[in-house]
């Protein structure tokens, strides 16, 4: 894969470009006031329990399963899996998801190549498609050539620091620390995606029985 690939996937995923971003604390505020987050340690397992029961349920396998449909000139079903995902979160969460995505098509839907790439961005202008942010960025990806696990370390990487960064405003977690744990999750994280992917699903456990503790407390969507 050429480094121009990498360069460009930086900018893209770059939110000080009018593409914006948005991070979904998946519920942090609650283990916080609850005391299950406190420290370092408790982020770091909070982070780590994130990733395996969050990104290794539902968006790891949806990644997988893009790049599957690509590679097989897919669309029907790439379109239906884009629905799938979307219907799979909250109503803010999935249209924060749809406005970055249509962001993102809007700055990079004149570069592809490849024929199925072109024919799904056309689908999410012509509105067949959700065009959600993560499918947006996995059919780019696949266009420029990015292997899957890359994508995934850097599309992960990229929320679990947004996340993190939620942490510094809610907790007394020195930031030197957060930095620290971000550091220490990449082996982590790359053993999460080196092995196979299970079926894609919306059951994060312990988002569900925590969440719900605190009548106050909501999981909150931070956009750019």
């Amino acid at each position: 894969m050429p480094i121009e690939a990498i360069a460009r996937f930086m900018q893209v995923l770059d939110s000080a470009f009018p593409s914006g971003s948005f991070v979904h604390s998946f519920g942090l505020e609650s283990h916080v006031v609850s005391g299950m987050v406190h420290d370092k340690e408790s982020l770091k397992q909070y982070l780590e329990n994130h990733i395996v029961d969050q990104y290794r349920q539902c968006e790891f396998p949806f990644v997988a399963q893009c790049y599957q449909n690509l590679l097989a000139h897919n669309l029907k079903v790439l379109i239906r899996l884009d629905y799938q995902f979307s219907a799979m979160f909250s109503d803010a969460f999935a249209q924060a998801s749809h406005d970055i995505g249509s962001n993102y098509l809007k700055h990079i839907e004149a570069l592809p190549h490849h024929a199925i790439v072109k024919d799904y961005f056309h689908a999410i202008k012509m509105q067949y498609a959700v065009g959600n942010e993560l499918a947006v960025l996995s059919t780019y990806a696949f266009e420029l050539g990015m292997d899957k696990a890359l994508f995934l370390v850097m599309w992960a990487k990229k929320n679990l620091m947004g996340i993190a960064m939620c942490a510094v405003k809610i907790s007394r977690i020195k930031p030197s620390d957060i930095q620290e744990i971000l550091f220490e999750l990449d082996n982590f994280l790359l053993d999460a995606i080196k092995h196979h992917f299970p079926t894609m699903g919306n059951f994060n456990p312990l988002f569900e029985q925590t969440i719900y503790q605190h009548r106050v407390c909501e999981p909150k969507l931070f956009m750019t």
